[in-house]
């Protein structure tokens, strides 16, 4: 069994990552400073320095005796990045280097498996989005997750790091919180329908999103650090379906039992008409599995649990 620390460890996805590796019996360590995440979202015996991820020191003593590093540490709102955007930068990209320079300065390489973003494409032109799509992003955010993806190839080329980075798209499932400002929005639409409170949809409910449920990006992580191809890869994390938000609220209303009460209000600026990405790439070269349908997931999600 090995010792892998996971960046981010007590946030949404992190803590269902570091309870995947503690299930496969390996010992987790989790660096978070808590902006986000929960002590008690960790698994029992994951043993959690508090800190920032661009902390040189504390990166130092998080990397002791490591197998391979999950990094999945980020600022990832989008309006933080336009009110904050050069604290969001230090904390982003920032946190990447220094994590790579951190490794840099080892004996011996570890692995790295990052978490980017579907932000890096931006307004895409058309769908779906594969990895070679250009990348024009939109969003401090997205900008910050491209330059990652860049700075990760200069770890692998010059440094000998193997990294691989997966670009997620909207990923949901348990301990979403849906009072942070970091939540998407089926976290908040299925907290105000169990509720039984309206839905504010922003524009028309038309446009779409491709939504995975957290299970399936636990899977791609754990299987790009066990396989870790070479060459810096970078892969979509998707479904390849496309579900609008319209749809997302009558999926949740139907398991729930209820009918929602939808508010409309005018789109906000900027955003996203349509996103939806090609899966392929990543599944063939992880060999994962089918993700889960967005009615499975949902089901999933309502009653608090990744697996039947």
């Amino acid at each position: 069994m090995s010792t892998f620390l996971v960046t981010g460890g007590a946030g949404f996805i992190g803590s269902h990552l570091c309870d995947a590796l503690a299930a496969a019996g390996h010992d987790v360590r989790a660096l978070d400073d808590l902006s986000t995440g929960r002590f008690e979202n960790l698994p029992q015996g994951a043993t959690l320095i508090e800190g920032s991820v661009a902390d040189p020191v504390l990166l130092s003593r998080a990397l002791e005796g490591v197998a391979g590093c999950f990094h999945l540490a980020a600022i990832a709102s989008v309006q933080r990045g336009v009110s904050e955007w050069f604290l969001t930068h230090q904390t982003n990209v920032g946190g990447t280097v220094a994590l790579f320079a951190a490794i840099a300065a080892r004996a011996e390489p570890i692995p790295v498996v990052y978490a980017s973003s579907a932000a890096v494409y931006g307004e895409p032109a058309s769908l779906p989005l594969s990895e070679d799509t250009a990348k024009q992003p939109l969003s401090a955010y997205g900008a910050d997750k491209y330059a990652s993806e860049l700075h990760a190839f200069v770890a692998t080329h010059v440094h000998g790091i193997p990294t691989v980075g997966l670009r997620f798209f909207n990923v949901y499932g348990p301990r979403q919180d849906p009072c942070s400002p970091y939540s998407g929005v089926v976290a908040i639409f299925a907290d105000r329908l169990r509720n039984r409170q309206p839905i504010t949809i922003f524009g028309d409910g038309n446009q779409t999103r491709d939504f995975v449920f957290v299970a399936d990006a636990v899977q791609a992580l754990m299987a790009a650090m066990a396989l870790c191809p070479p060459g810096a890869p970078v892969f979509n994390i998707c479904t390849g379906q496309a579900v609008s938000v319209l749809d997302l609220a009558n999926h949740l209303g139907a398991i729930i039992g209820t009918s929602p009460d939808l508010h409309f209000e005018p789109a906000r600026p900027g955003e996203i008409r349509h996103s939806t990405g090609d899966p392929t790439k990543g599944q063939r070269a992880l060999s994962l599995a089918k993700p889960f349908s967005i009615r499975v997931g949902l089901a999933r999600l309502l009653a608090g649990r990744l697996t039947e």
